[in-house]
């Protein structure tokens, strides 16, 4: 970055700085006249921004990044025209720009001093006036930028929620929530239930028609799940061919019901939507538990897993329930 005029013996004009439009011209003029118009080439920097200096392009292009120093850069970058500014900020609160400058083209800028900026907000209504517009303008499209960012990052904090295969929440989710719901639900003194499922025989069905098919059939067991509960209950894949139902202020004996109906939809699922193909046998063991005055999300879960292998030692392809419910 060279010096090659200064404002005063440059082709520029006072009307073509939109921070100094509307106000004293000829003020504006006399207090630029000796400000360096300095020379950047295309891909070259603006290095020397330790001092708080306003940065205004004359020609070209800048890009600007803001927060380099702090480590806050998000890979944001700002595209700074002829008769804009960069360096507001660090000019009012007097510390070190921290934006690294780069020239997109051939660009010339105007460099600034802090105390020139000053003075002319001093001695000039439309300077300050242009100057809080100018800010106004800024925060506003920061606050939007910000409200997307914080509605992407839900969608990312969401989608990492879910499991790609099944579509249904994963254990992450689970780990979250799980332990919110058991607390509401000791706090309210209202019944929370789960279902343990796990599909039967799954590495022999994967070993007889391949991993394929068994991501088929995870699948359809997923939509059992999914097209059999309330809005209010939630299905998870726990891992592997284990899945979990959490249904919400559900009884005991309610929770019993919805179980026998998930086995019975899982054992009438289809697979194979090619009918030219052999349709498989799906079934699956379910463990019903419900939630015990004091107990944990941790209890209520190996609760739910107890009595799923109870179905399982009797035989698979059925329900059974802790063995203190209904007593």
């Amino acid at each position: 970055m060279k010096q090659i005029t200064t404002f005063a013996e440059s082709i520029y004009r006072v009307d073509d700085l939109q921070l100094f439009r509307d106000s004293d011209a000829a003020l504006a003029a006399r207090s630029l006249a000796h400000c360096p118009v300095v020379q950047l080439q295309q891909g070259e920097s603006v290095t020397d921004t330790s001092r708080a200096r306003l940065y205004i392009v004359l020609s070209g292009a800048l890009s600007v990044t803001a927060d380099t120093r702090t480590g806050m850069a998000d890979g944001t970058v700002s595209k700074v025209l002829p008769g804009e500014s960069v360096g507001e900020q660090s000019v009012l609160d007097e510390e070190a720009n921290l934006s690294a400058m780069t020239a997109l083209e051939s660009s010339e800028l105007l460099v600034v001093e802090a105390e020139i900026v000053w003075r002319l907000i001093d001695e000039s209504n439309g300077v300050a006036r242009n100057l809080l517009r100018l800010l106004s303008f800024r925060i506003r499209a920061a606050n939007a930028q910000l409200r997307r960012r914080q509605k992407l990052g839900e969608f990312y904090r969401q989608m990492s929620m879910i499991d790609g295969l099944t579509g249904l929440y994963n254990r992450a989710w689970l780990n979250d929530l799980l332990p919110e719901m058991v607390a509401s639900a000791h706090g309210a003194g209202k019944p929370l239930s789960l279902i343990m499922i796990d599909l039967d025989h799954f590495k022999q069905f994967n070993d007889t028609h391949g991993h394929l098919a068994g991501d088929q059939a995870l699948r359809a067991a997923a939509q059992v799940l999914s097209g059999a509960l309330r809005p209010s209950d939630c299905a998870v894949r726990y891992g592997g061919e284990e899945m979990m139902v959490l249904l919400p202020d559900t009884s005991d004996k309610v929770a019993v019901v919805v179980a026998e109906r998930l086995c019975e939809r899982i054992r009438q699922a289809v697979v194979f939507r090619d009918m030219r193909l052999p349709l498989p046998h799906l079934t699956a063991s379910l463990g019903v538990a419900s939630l015990l005055p004091g107990q944990d999300d941790h209890g209520l879960i190996a609760t739910a897993d107890a009595a799923l292998y109870r179905a399982k030692d009797g035989g698979r392809d059925r329900v059974a329930v802790q063995e203190m419910l209904f007593s």
